[in-house]
């Protein structure tokens, strides 16, 4: 059974944006929900795309899991679920800001592919965002009553057949207790005094923005382009640097604003709503080696500390760790590729992972350097929480993924169980001999379909429908 989700990619849904011009057609009704040809063929193309081999049904399935979701949103128009225009906004936005941070934050190019704005691109997806939220809600609403207790764990776990059980290799479970590099006064107050040149020279002496910013800002991502940041959405900035920027008028000049990366001169290009196009100039303090030194003896005490036993691990996170982020989570690393707290040995970054190689559970590195998402350099100590030989997947040491499965297993049989119930109370109307074609481009009409036979018996267009 395949669990019902939205098949449309917003990002990959603007690139098939000219083909919804074309000459277009309704195909499928559920309730006030119409189906058009063009998502049937725009999924087609997404799905071919991501290459492999589709059966020859593919379009009967991509349309029978369209008519599921349009069957989800008439029910949710009749138990009135709706999401806000905040929330649909900023989903858009998220998705728009990804797509110009691979143009580089330029809109001209972002135009010059779509044939629209960011802001008229926003508008145009704003519908389809919409009733993604709202579907993506019910199906929350469904699916909230929906458990999977120890039991249906190890059912689900006996039935898979023996030859099938899936092979993990040697994985790995951490976690880090983190300390950063601390700036010194002195190169604090010569990043301070630099910006203080610069601002003057650009406010008073009208020496052009851009040319200091190649010539001096600390950001490399964009002082190759004068400082221009590109358009972001409210929320990707950090808050001092927000807080200035949507104050200021379009070409006024900030004062200079202290952030975590150190001395910013802020200068607006462009408002647009939610999103924001600005350029800087970033004077970084200088982190030097005195400094990295002195961080390095704060970890290797910590270190001390543990192994004679004065505190534990999970206690030293609790008072040195400066990561807020894997301190929530009592340090544990998570896996960027999956999100979850298990790293196949061939994933570790290679200073972690030489770190790391030899020692057993329970055992701790010695400091570690590494790069945050930032890019800031901070040293890290690193303990092994579990480990696990390369085995054939068991209850014992892969219960939690089984559990995943097995509750993405039931809430797919629960849904689709749920949308057979629901065809027979809605209005459902198909066109009779519609030709959906193949994977290959031969004919296939709905009714050869076999994933659409349950949608035909309540067709409104079928002289047989059942009452």
């Amino acid at each position: 059974m395949r669990v019902l989700s939205i098949i449309i990619i917003l990002i990959s849904s603007f690139s098939t944006f000219a083909q919804r011009q074309e000459v277009d057609r309704v195909i499928g009704i559920v309730g006030n929900e119409i189906i058009l040809r063009s998502e049937v063929e725009a999924q087609y193309k997404i799905m071919t795309a991501q290459g492999g081999t589709t059966p020859d049904d593919i379009r009967c399935i991509i349309f029978e899991q369209l008519l599921s979701n349009a069957l989800i949103l008439a029910e949710a128009e009749k138990d009135s679920v709706t999401v806000t225009e905040v929330e649909v906004d900023a989903q858009i936005d998220a998705r728009i800001s990804q797509i110009l941070a691979y143009m580089g934050g330029d809109p001209d190019q972002f135009k010059e592919y779509y044939k629209m704005s960011p802001q008229e691109m926003k508008d145009f997806m704003f519908d389809q965002m919409e009733k993604q939220l709202i579907l993506q809600k019910m199906q929350g609403n469904v699916f909230s009553s929906i458990s999977i207790t120890p039991k249906e764990v190890k059912k689900f776990f006996k039935n898979i057949p023996k030859d099938s059980l899936p092979f993990f290799n040697s994985e790995i479970e951490l976690a880090e207790i983190v300390i950063k590099p601390q700036i010194n006064p002195a190169e604090d107050k010569r990043a301070l005094e630099l910006a203080q040149k610069l601002h003057k020279q650009i406010t008073e002496d009208s020496v052009d923005f851009g040319e200091l910013a190649g010539k001096f800002s600390a950001d490399p991502g964009s002082a190759s382009r004068g400082g221009v940041l590109g358009v972001v959405p409210r929320g990707q900035l950090v808050p001092e640097y927000e807080a200035v920027a949507y104050q200021l008028e379009k070409d006024e000049v900030s004062e200079i604003v202290k952030t975590q990366y150190g001395y910013h001169i802020i200068q607006l290009i462009e408002r647009l709503g939610n999103n924001i196009n600005t350029r800087h100039i970033l004077i970084k303090p200088e982190i030097t080696e005195a400094d990295q030194q002195q961080a390095v003896s704060k970890l290797d005490s910590i270190r001390k500390l543990i192994l004679l036993d004065t505190l534990t691990f999970d206690q030293a996170i609790l008072r040195f760790s400066e990561d807020e982020f894997s301190k929530t989570r009592a340090g544990a690393l998570l896996n960027p590729q999956t999100g979850e707290p298990y790293f196949e040995m061939g994933d570790l970054d290679p200073e972690v992972y030489f770190a790391v190689v030899d020692l057993e559970i329970g055992e701790m590195s010695k400091p570690i350097p590494y790069q945050d998402q930032t890019g800031e350099s901070n040293y890290r100590l690193v303990k092994i929480r579990n480990k696990t030989e390369p085995h054939v997947a068991n209850l014992k040491d892969d219960y939690s993924k089984i559990q995943t499965a097995a509750l993405e297993e039931k809430k797919g049989r629960f849904i689709q169980e749920w949308v057979d119930r629901k065809i027979q109370e809605n209005y459902i109307q198909i066109k009779p001999g519609l030709n959906l074609g193949n994977s290959f481009g031969g004919e296939m009409t709905i009714e050869s379909c076999d994933v659409l036979k349950k949608w035909l018996e309540h067709n409104a267009l079928n002289p047989n429908k059942k009452p």
